[in-house]
């Protein structure tokens, strides 16, 4: 199985969409680097290094999630991004298996499309404003169904990414994340999240300056 590694914008995305709506489900896109990926190939190395908030409420509406990949899609190839997975977090804060999220659908067609696609689950019980496990679960498309990835993990490329995720949480910057439901309701909203993507930044940068001081 190839690794699946994660940037710390990606992973902060996932966790603070699931933060701000603690009683619905949510949904959305993993991005992943492709420089080095080929089309077709399984079980590749993949690089996530952005993520797409989708829906909060709107999963089963077929529609809307043409038109959040359609657009994504496009917005993706521009930056040389390839859409390589999705994630979800359930309703029930219990429920952290790929068979209680919802868009099935999607996630299935992406894997058509994208073999080496992975489908992470938020594992709800282990949220926190202090976190101290990334708190997801991978899953691999096979025969038709979504298992259990042998290796149950995410590299991550920083060393502070459950601090820095932590911090956000604690100073409620979820509450600023857009997500596509968000985009739909206003199409001004900008569902790239590009403010929380450059806090992260200045976050990451301060916390280098911070180590070469010490």
């Amino acid at each position: 199985m190839g690794e699946v590694s994660m940037e710390t914008a990606a992973y902060a995305k996932i966790i603070l969409h699931a933060a701000k709506y603690p009683q619905s489900a949510v949904t959305g896109l993993l991005l992943a680097d492709g420089t080095n990926l080929k089309e077709g190939a399984k079980n590749q190395d993949l690089d996530i290094v952005n993520t797409v908030p989708l829906f909060h409420h709107s999963h089963y509406l077929s529609p809307m999630g043409e038109v959040a990949l359609t657009q994504v899609e496009a917005t993706a190839i521009a930056e040389n991004r390839v859409i390589a997975g999705y994630y979800a977090a359930c309703e029930n804060y219990k429920d952290n298996t790929v068979e209680k999220c919802p868009g099935q659908k999607i996630a299935e067609k992406i894997a058509e499309h994208f073999p080496s696609a992975v489908f992470v689950v938020v594992d709800n019980m282990k949220l926190s404003k202090s976190l101290k496990s990334p708190a997801l679960n991978l899953y691999k498309y096979a025969d038709g169904k979504w298992r259990p990835r042998e290796s149950n993990k995410v590299i991550f490329r920083s060393t502070d990414v459950l601090e820095t995720v932590s911090h956000l949480l604690q100073k409620r910057v979820q509450t600023d994340l857009i997500d596509f439901d968000n985009y739909l309701d206003d199409v001004t909203q900008d569902w790239t999240n590009h403010g929380i993507k450059k806090l992260i930044a200045s976050i990451e940068a301060f916390n280098m300056i911070d180590c070469k001081d010490d």
